[in-house]
This record gives structure tokens, C-alpha cells and sequence, in this order.
């Protein structure tokens, strides 16, 4: 069990860049609430097919939920729409991408939530790993910004910088919530936990944006129903990312999972290349082989 949560964790990494690439194309005609609500109202049906699937043809017998599992979901739930929220905010700054940056502290923050909530051990290598890993992320995103590592350390205390600490702590909190939800029905194994955790969640959080919607922005609802076809793509390639995602993050440490799923780096850097003959600059290729490094190293000592 311990080699399969690999695959899985790259193959939600790549469902989700396919999900951001399809969630451009609705950019212009939705707003950012209701670009992000389609990943969650066009999920729902997909998540609820894959547990029926999973019970009646598979024959896995579905959970029974204790109220724990209500808790760890919702705030799991919760956590991602804030996260969300938070990251949104952060281009009212005129100097968002060191919020973005610092945002990219989840995994640090997943690892530290991860042995608080659920007292998950994080293993010498694997804390080596993450940082690693998370220095070429950093660099990656100096070389985006056109200033250097010490520009953005020195801005820790910004009010944009606080804001992406923030918005990091909420997907680390969601991360651990989710592996406590799965966790937490027991049962016949990983599959049916991660997938009636991510059938429950994407619900909550479809009610939960649809109520804020109809306040906040009435017509985005109609507009989301007449963009069917582009964003029933994106909700079933977010469902398929959110499935290997629970999956991966109920046979493994979330930590390790997120370090891991920072292969979706790779992937979009390749993409570019190959597709768009876009040149990256030497911080940037620096960056790529530390995150490359990082998931080296988390493989051989996990």
C-alpha cells in the first residue's frame, strides 16, 4: 500500500493541471466565484457516481459516518473554500505575487498540522524533502516575480505576505481534515473512505458557495448553467483530481502527499516547452531540479 499512493498522487497532480488549464477558458465569462463554484457543482454527480460505483459494482460496503467525520469534513470543507477565498483577495494587492508565494508554505504547514490533529510522523528525510522542495518553489516563484529569494523573505511581515501564510495554514488545515474524515469511517479500505469523504465534502461545499452566490451574485448561477459544456469538463477532471487526492491522502501522510503533488510544477513547466516554446530562466530551471530533487529524496526515505 505504501508504493501506491505515488501514482495516484501524480495522477491527481496531473488531473488537476488539466482542471486549471479547462478553468481558464471560463475566466471570461464568470466571475471568480462562479469559476470556482463550477469545480464544485459539476463534481458533485461525478463524486456520487464513483461511490455507487464503488458499492454496488465493486461491492464495498458504504460507511457509516460518526459525528467526528461531520466535523473533519466540514472543516475540511471550509478550509479549502477560505483558502480559496483568501488566494482570490490577494490580487486586490498590487503586490499579490508575494502573497501567492507564501501561500506555497501548505505543505510545511500540512506536515506541522499533520502531527498536531493526527499525530502523523514526519520521518528526518522527509522533513529534508519538503524543504528542499519548498526552497524551489520559492525560487521558482523569485524568478516569476524578477526579484530575488532575500526580496520575498524580507517581505514576511507585508500585509500580502501574512495573507498567503494564511491562505497556506487553510489548505494545510483542509489537507489533514480530509485525512482525518477518511480516516475516521474505518471500513473495507481507502477506496470507499476517500471516495463517500469527497462525495459528502463537495456537496458541502457546493451548498456553501451556492447560498453565498444567490446573496452575493445572483446571475453567476444562471451563467454557470449556460457554460454546461466547458465547465462540466472541469468539474469531472476536479473530481477525478479530488478522488486521487482523498485517495493518496488516506493511505499517506498529507504532508507527504502535498510534497509530492508539487510534481504539477513539472508538469506545467513542461507543458510550456513543449507546447508554447516558452524559454524558462536559470532561476526557474533551479527551481524545477529542487522540487525534481525534493520528490527524489521524499521516495527513498518514506
Amino acid at each position: 500500500m505504501f508504493e501506491l499512493w505515488v501514482p495516484i498522487t501524480i495522477a491527481a497532480a496531473f488531473c488537476q493541471n488539466l482542471r486549471s488549464a479547462l478553468q481558464k477558458h471560463l475566466t471570461s465569462k464568470l466571475s471568480t466565484s462562479g469559476a470556482t463554484f463550477v469545480r464544485f457543482f459539476y463534481a458533485v454527480l461525478p463524486a456520487w457516481l464513483y461511490v455507487w460505483f464503488l458499492h454496488d459494482v465493486i461491492g464495498l460496503t458504504m460507511p457509516e459516518p460518526q459525528p467526528a467525520f461531520w466535523i473533519y469534513a466540514a472543516i475540511g470543507g471550509g478550509a479549502q473554500i477560505a483558502a480559496t477565498a483568501l488566494l482570490v483577495y490577494l490580487f486586490a494587492f498590487r503586490n499579490f505575487a508575494v502573497g501567492t508565494t507564501y501561500s506555497k508554505t501548505e505543505t510545511v504547514q500540512a506536515a506541522i498540522f499533520g502531527i498536531v490533529i493526527l499525530g502523523d510522523p514526519l520521518t528526518a528525510g522527509a522533513m529534508i524533502a519538503i524543504l528542499i522542495s519548498f526552497i524551489g518553489v520559492l525560487a521558482i516563484s523569485a524568478a516569476k516575480q524578477g526579484r530575488g529569494i532575500k526580496g520575498i523573505a524580507l517581505s514576511l511581515t507585508s500585509k500580502p505576505a501574512l495573507i498567503g501564510l494564511a491562505s497556506g495554514a487553510c489548505f494545510g488545515v483542509s489537507a489533514v481534515s480530509y485525512r482525518a474524515a477518511s480516516l475516521s469511517l474505518g471500513g473495507e479500505g481507502f477506496l470507499i473512505q476517500a471516495g463517500f469523504t469527497l462525495a459528502c465534502v463537495t456537496i458541502m461545499q457546493t451548498v456553501a458557495m451556492a447560498s453565498y452566490m444567490r446573496v452575493r451574485e445572483p446571475g453567476q448561477i444562471g451563467a454557470v448553467l449556460r457554460n454546461w459544456k466547458v465547465a462540466a469538463l472541469v468539474g469531472l477532471s476536479g473530481m477525478a483530481a479530488s478522488a486521487c487526492w482523498f485517495t493518496a491522502m488516506t493511505i499517506q501522510n498529507a504532508a507527504y502527499v502535498r510534497a509530492l503533488g508539487q510534481i504539477e510544477l513539472v508538469f506545467t513547466f513542461a507543458a510550456s516547452y513543449l507546447f508554447f516554446k516558452e524559454k524558462s530562466s536559470r532561476m526557474e530551471l533551479t527551481g524545477i531540479a529542487l522540487v525534481i530533487a525534493g520528490i527524489f529524496v521524499l521516495l527513498l526515505t518514506t
